[in-house]
């Protein structure tokens, strides 16, 4: 019985930090709305987290009553996100770099966007860039980068990535953040436009691409 209940606990732990990667701070009320849960079982187990240095807050004032806590990851909970082969990828671009050159590093991440672009196109259906856009995002979910799509108008939609699977190669090399404008730009064609919003390099917590109709 004990250690269902501990694994019960830890499963809702699991489940927070998740929905603060997806959505961003939330409120304990909110984080309880989305579990089915009690705001009071909530708080204890962001107490828990914030204990493990795994969350934090800022306190958000209201015209009316007491401020309220918006609860956020820290950095330590980040990294229990995957990076796939962090430090891997790291070494190997710093590797090719210094035995090829700039050159040769320009033609390892020439192929890899190329390579990228041969397999999703492969996958994306023929109705529409709406639905191209969504398949993307499906394909970079099953990636690692908790893709989704969000409707901002008829012909308006924002592809979010919220967490980003080779954040640590592309810190240290920019060149990875360039091409991935070049995958969407060459899969979905001149029919739309692309701008990234949002960049996780940049400070954001996230990486956003507006993506709209060019008509």
């Amino acid at each position: 019985m004990t250690e269902l209940l501990e694994s019960d606990k830890l499963k809702a732990k699991n489940q927070i930090l998740h929905l603060l990667k997806l959505h961003g701070p939330q409120t304990a009320a909110v984080l309880a709305a989305q579990l089915q849960v009690s705001a009071m079982a909530i708080r204890q187990h962001l107490q828990t987290l914030q204990a493990d240095n795994l969350v934090t807050y800022q306190e958000e004032r209201r015209p009316v009553g007491r401020p309220i806590k918006q609860w956020q990851l820290t950095e330590k909970a980040a990294k229990r996100f995957p990076d796939n082969h962090a430090e891997l990828l790291v070494n190997v671009l710093q590797g090719v770099e210094q035995l090829f050159g700039q050159d040769g590093l320009d033609a390892l991440l020439a192929k890899r966007t190329q390579q990228q672009i041969d397999n999703y196109q492969a996958q994306l259906p023929e109705d529409g860039w709406q639905a191209q856009v969504k398949t993307i995002a499906q394909l970079r979910a099953q990636e690692g980068y908790m893709a989704e799509v969000v409707q901002e108008a008829e012909d308006a939609v924002l592809l979010i990535e919220n967490h980003c699977a080779i954040h640590s190669a592309a810190r240290t090399c920019s060149q990875i953040c360039a091409s991935e404008l070049q995958v969407f730009s060459a899969l979905l064609g001149s029919d739309v436009k692309i701008e990234r919003v949002e960049h996780l390099i940049a400070g954001d917590r996230r990486c956003a691409y507006r993506i709209s109709s060019a008509e």
